[in-house]
């Protein structure tokens, strides 16, 4: 594996708390899983994972129990084609017995977990001896009945999968045969997605065992290990992603050292002399970048992909594609670009030692010659869904999560990635994470390239320090400065150095630093102040710093250690003076007392008449200093000035008369200075609300909600409205003090109608509400009571005097939101109307004459389960209880004509 990141996590005392295994980019080694090359095998010898060569060593000592007995010559896994190291296999044979004994199967116990491993990488070992011929034909049927076996599936299932392919459409499902070539491009990606799921599969595992257990804020350390640039006699896709990775790591080093640190000291106003470097941001563009990522507008037409970027479109048009187009395309599109070079460019058709079917990238470690033999192939990868379906459809719980797009119940159809955008993917969010950290670096100097000891090639050393950038990297810390803060939090950890910035700084944090510099032993040319931060040259300064600080704070540990002995010690000598006292006191009185009753009643009426006075003196002199006390001590903690406020200061025992006095005189004197703040219309608005308080309050369960609610009055805004100015003329009704659509229920039928309701200073008007056509007008003295249930409805009922206009229909019925408001303005206008107040009924049983007929209105409030068909419902919160309104019309004689008639049915407003 050519690179790993492991992330070590850390708590108090630098003690370890958990490790994790974040990324682990194994593309190119999912890549091999299928097809190494010679020249790979010797390079990646020591590379492939235990996991990836466990089949052809360790296992050979169980390979009955896991069928591992059969034509192991053909296994290409383990990076061992012909042609390969044969000494590689006692290496790997090593490497399995450790992990035998280091390394147990997480989630499994003991030695049957490590076999299930083995088993389910031999399913890639066994699909990949699998040879394609004609349609629909297998060069060895009892390879696919031994894998079958292993997964626990059906043979017939996995046969078709690998031979057929399924194509839904919206109507249609169409089942097509494939050929040997795509038959094989189906085995070779189920074999490298078995093997890449596998292993993250298993590195998911190893992070549950190994990580932190506890969960809160933690120091940790990650810890990235990476092979380095590969350069091989032939080189494919692999080596370019490879390649690609290293120059993203380099393109980092560079930002965040080079370019980031130079342009900090020029930021911060620091005198520097600007170092060049080779910035190979140009390379890293022309591997990665595609249209999204580019500015159109400032390049040319001809240059607005990336080398993967092409790749992927190539991968995903329709149309006959192979690796020679793709060429054709990369060299039209990049043969402007510095850093690439193929025959297809003018300035290379003559160059003999570049192939025809090969590219050239000057990466910043050299010239590496790519074959684009294979690129398409490799990055397509594609699993079909049947394969994935024949997966799940395996009786072996693991594969049903390695293969979860394989369950029949999902019915995505999204195409799936490729494979260089699987790995910009995690190469991404690797570089994320390494930007957020505070990065070292560790350079590895190859001596030879024999890896043999004691051989020095000068040549390849100083390619090495020139590629690498580090030349630049030591005039930088050369000239540089090696650490730099803020003023203010450098002045926050050594303040205790001076004792003109010990224990606080009160001026600008900048000049706090120069006084705690110049106090300190620091020479004046080990540091530099800048705009916004201080800058240390050497880092034995810093060190000379934290050494001063460190004696410091053992100073400051002795003082507080003095300063708490000495008040330690003060209590108990305050403790131990009041015991002293009292003791002193007590015997005192004692001895009084004896003193008493020895000399008899001659002491008593010697001393009694001023002893006496002398009492009424100290008790009336000790009863107004307390007064005073009081009162100015009241005086400054006076509660709020809102009427609302309920609280008051605690008296002593003898005060609270006078504080139960002072209360009542404090509180009306805010209750006034609260109604000063009032206009006219807010003292009608205060008006009504206290009338509705004297209506509603303990009376009405709805009320509580309604009295943070202000009274709006015309919520339709029928003031402005012409009309209504035309209608109001000619029927005196000029000011309007409620307006609103509400329900009107019908007293025949019980459905409610909305309508217009309307309440002017002398009549109670019903209009249509489109029309404004008056339905009825009755005057504010035929309304002689109103009544309403005591529950959370919101039903009104308007007894009206018999006349002439409202004989045949009697009472008016109600139902709205606005109800207390509604009931509120109509008894002030009745009352001032009429001089007297009209009755406001509220019961859970009342009558009320509709046309010729009296009825009885009755209220109930029950649960769900006693809800009758033609009952209201309302729902008045989240709790199982509803409040239920039934309105029973009773006839007169409702016995002898049927007994009760529901007049509401299911139309009451929720």
């Amino acid at each position: 594996m050519f690179l790993a990141f492991v992330q070590c996590n850390y708590g108090c005392g630098s003690s370890s708390r958990g490790e994790k295994l974040p990324y682990f980019l194994s593309t190119a080694q999912r890549c091999r899983c299928t097809s190494v090359e010679k020249s790979e095998a010797s390079a990646q010898c020591g590379q492939v994972p235990v996991l990836a060569r466990e089949p052809v060593s360790a296992c050979q000592q169980r390979g009955r129990q896991v069928l591992l007995h059969h034509n192991e010559a053909g296994f290409r896994h383990a990076g061992l084609q012909s042609g390969g190291d044969a000494g590689h296999v006692s290496g790997d044979l090593f490497c399995a017995q450790i992990r035998e004994h280091t390394i147990p199967t997480p989630g499994q116990h003991g030695r049957n977990g490590e076999l299930l491993a083995c088993q389910r990488v031999r399913h890639c070992v066994h699909l990949d001896t699998f040879k394609m011929l004609t349609l629909k034909y297998l060069s060895d049927y009892f390879e696919v009945y031994e894998v079958s076996e292993l997964l626990q599936g059906e043979v017939s299932i996995l046969q078709a999968a690998l031979t057929q392919r399924t194509v839904e459409t919206r109507h249609d499902v169409i089942v097509t045969d494939l050929s040997a070539t795509e038959a094989n491009y189906a085995r070779n990606a189920l074999c490298k997605a078995l093997y890449s799921r596998l292993f993250t599969w298993l590195v998911n595992k190893i992070n549950d065992t190994i990580r932190a257990k506890r969960i809160g804020k933690r120091k940790c350390i990650g810890m990235l290990d990476i092979y380095g640039f590969e350069v091989l006699e032939f080189n494919s896709f692999e080596q370019l992603i490879i390649n690609y990775c290293n120059e993203k790591l380099q393109q980092i080093l560079i930002e965040l050292t080079l370019k980031a640190e130079q342009e900090e000291y020029i930021r911060e106003g620091i005198q520097w002399e600007h170092i060049d470097y080779f910035n190979n941001a140009v390379i890293c563009d022309l591997i990665e970048k595609s249209k999204s990522d580019l500015d159109l507008s400032s390049l040319p037409a001809q240059n607005h992909h990336g080398i993967l970027a092409l790749l992927d479109e190539e991968c995903l048009r329709p149309g006959p594609v192979n690796d020679e187009t793709f060429l054709y395309k990369l060299t039209q599109a990049c043969q402007d670009n510095p850093y690439f070079e193929s025959r297809g460019c003018r300035n290379f058709i003559a160059d003999s030692t570049l192939p025809h079917h090969s590219f050239r990238v000057r990466h910043y470690a050299g010239a590496v010659t790519y074959s684009v033999m294979g690129f398409i192939d490799k990055n397509n990868d594609i699993l079909h869904r049947d394969l994935s379906q024949a997966m799940y459809r395996t009786d072996q719980p693991l594969l049903k999560t390695l293969f979860p797009e394989g369950n029949p119940k999902r019915t995505t159809l999204k195409r799936p990635t490729t494979t260089a955008t699987q790995f910009r993917i995690s190469l991404g969010a690797l570089m994320k994470s390494i930007q957020g950290r505070n990065a070292l670096y560790v350079r590895c100097i190859k001596p030879n390239e024999l890896k043999q000891p004691m051989i020095f090639e000068m040549a390849l050393v100083q390619h090495q320090v020139r590629y690498l950038g580090l030349m630049e990297n030591t005039r930088m810390r050369k000239h540089g400065y090696a650490y730099r803060q803020d003023y203010e939090s450098f002045l926050q950890r050594y303040k205790m150095l001076s004792p003109h910035t010990w224990p606080t700084w009160s001026g600008l944090p900048v000049e706090g630093v120069t006084n705690l510099l110049r106090f300190s032993p620091v020479h004046n040319s080990d540091y530099c102040f800048g705009r916004t931060k201080i800058f240390l040259k050497h880092s034995k300064t810093l060190y000379e710093l934290e050494k001063y600080r460190q004696e410091s704070l053992h100073d400051l540990a002795t003082l507080i250690q003095k300063l708490f002995r000495g008040w330690v010690h003060r209590r108990l000598f305050q403790q131990m003076r009041r015991s002293q006292i009292m003791l002193a006191t007590n015997y005192q009185a004692w001895k009084f007392s004896v003193e008493v009753e020895e000399g008899g009643s001659s002491c008593l009426s010697r001393s009694g008449p001023t002893t006496l006075w002398a009492f009424y003196v100290i008790w009336a002199a000790y009863l107004g200093w307390k007064r005073r006390r009081y009162l100015l001590w009241l005086s400054r903690h006076l509660p709020s000035e809102s009427p609302l406020c309920r609280e008051w200061p605690s008296s002593p025992r003898c005060l609270q008369e006078t504080s139960y006095y002072l209360r009542k005189l404090y509180h009306k004197w805010r209750c006034h200075k609260y109604r000063l703040r009032f206009d006219q219309t807010a003292r009608n608005r205060m008006r009504e609300k206290v009338t509705a308080s004297m209506i509603f309050k303990d009376r009405k369960s709805s009320y509580p909600k309604s009295v943070s609610h202000p009274f709006r009055g015309d919520y339709v805004r029928l003031r402005h409205n012409v009309k209504w100015k035309k209608i109001a003329a000619e029927t005196g009704d000029q000011y309007v003090v409620f307006a609103d659509i509400i329900n009107k229920i019908a007293r025949a039928s019980g459905k409610c109608l909305q309508t217009l309701f309307v309440v002017s200073t002398s009549a109670m008007l019903v209009m249509d509400q489109r029309t404004l056509q008056i339905k009825y007008r009755i005057p504010a003295t035929d309304i002689f009571r109103i009544s309403l249930s005591p529950f959370m409805d919101d039903l009104a009922v308007f007894h009206v005097r018999s006349s002439e206009a409202t004989r045949k229909k009697g009472d008016f019925l109600f139902e709205t939101g606005h109800v207390i408001e509604i009931v509120t303005k109509l008894f002030l206008v009745i009352q001032n109307a009429t001089g007297k107040p009209p009755e406001v009924n509220i019961a859970t049983e009342f009558e009320a004459n509709f046309g010729k007929e009296s009825v009885v209105l009755a209220f109930k409030c029950a649960g769900l389960t006693e809800v009758q068909p033609g009952q209201g419902v309302r729902k008045t919160g989240a709790t199982s209880d509803r409040l239920l309104c039934a309105l029973v019309l009773e006839k007169s004689l409702g016995a002898q004509q049927g007994g009760p008639v529901v007049l509401l049915n299911q139309n009451v407003r929720r």
